[in-house]
């Protein structure tokens, strides 16, 4: 039995894509009271198109067919680094996967799988949120253990609104200007585009950048709820839609809001970072399914922030 998809609510999250994948496959799916029954004897490869590139839908057909018999073929599959981490660890343990990054991934179903010792790779909107944090405060970091290739659209974005990014091996070392500037538009998209995980982050950044800046959110259509709460601290934002118009300001004040979901969270965190005055962050529970310790790694950072239990 499974129970319905979870997470934090920022819009329809609709499991579709992973019911369509698994029927494919041979798995016989009702639903009543608000749960799934998954019934198979064998799965069975097979050819699926996914309408969405979705993360989830991906893995669970990778992890489905590895074990599956005969060849099954993704087409249109999510190419996030986090596919290929996953590829790469089920082909340590035997596994046939290959195409993982690409437009179609192809998995031959093997009998059995066997232990492996497999390094995951850094979390990238861990580091992303890390480098938003040094350019809000406008302090001079360098953040190690760092793939910077998974996160060019949001260093894109950081040079945009003046930071300056050197990199030297797995390390970036960010400075920021003295005067953030305005971005004109950033659009989430699926990878390699801007991250729709580090939206809310940037927004908070953006609220004290000088000028106008635009946020197209195409991924959760009720992704902006933590501008109402970036709002109770001065942020000038207007929300039509997926759309959110940001116009900076030169302080945020800081005020007592309360974390929606989980990045949401992260981005009121580093609006207090940069806030005059006190900011206390409720609902913590969202950001610390995301971020370990996120207090203890801002304080190793010279932030004075703490967790109230």
């Amino acid at each position: 039995m499974l129970c319905q998809a979870g997470g934090c609510e920022i819009g329809h999250r609709p499991i579709d894509l992973h019911l369509k994948g698994l029927k494919e496959m041979g798995v016989k799916i009702t639903e009543a009271h608000g749960f799934l029954e998954c019934e198979v004897e064998s799965l069975k490869g097979s050819e699926i198109h996914l309408d969405y590139p979705s993360v989830g839908a991906t893995e669970n057909i990778m992890l489905s067919a590895v074990l599956a018999k005969g060849k099954t073929i993704i087409r249109n599959p999510a190419k996030e680094p986090e596919i290929i981490d996953l590829q790469n660890f089920l082909n340590g343990m035997g596994a046939k996967i290959k195409g993982s990054g690409t437009g179609t991934i192809e998995i031959d179903g093997v009998d059995s799988l066997s232990n492996v010792e497999h390094r995951i790779i850094p979390d990238r909107i861990v580091a992303g949120t890390i480098l938003v944090a040094a350019a809000i405060t406008k302090s001079e970091i360098t953040v190690k253990n760092i793939i910077s290739d998974h996160i060019l659209s949001v260093l894109a974005k950081l040079k945009e609104v003046g930071c300056i990014i050197l990199e030297k091996e797995n390390e970036l070392r960010i400075i920021p200007p003295s005067v953030l500037k305005p971005v004109d538009i950033i659009r989430t998209l699926p990878y390699p585009g801007f991250p729709t995980d580090m939206q809310p982050q940037i927004v908070s950044l953006l609220s004290l950048c000088e000028g106008t800046s635009i946020i197209t959110e195409t991924v959760f259509e009720n992704r902006f709820k933590h501008t109402e709460e970036l709002m109770r601290m001065g942020a000038k934002i207007k929300v039509d839609g997926r759309v959110a118009v940001i116009k900076g300001i030169k302080q945020l004040t800081g005020a007592k809001v309360s974390a929606k979901d989980l990045r949401g969270g992260a981005a009121l965190v580093l609006a207090g970072l940069a806030a005059e005055g006190e900011t206390i962050v409720e609902n913590i529970k969202h950001i610390e399914r995301g971020y370990d310790n996120f207090d203890l790694m801002l304080r190793k950072l010279g932030a004075d922030i703490k967790r109230i239990d």
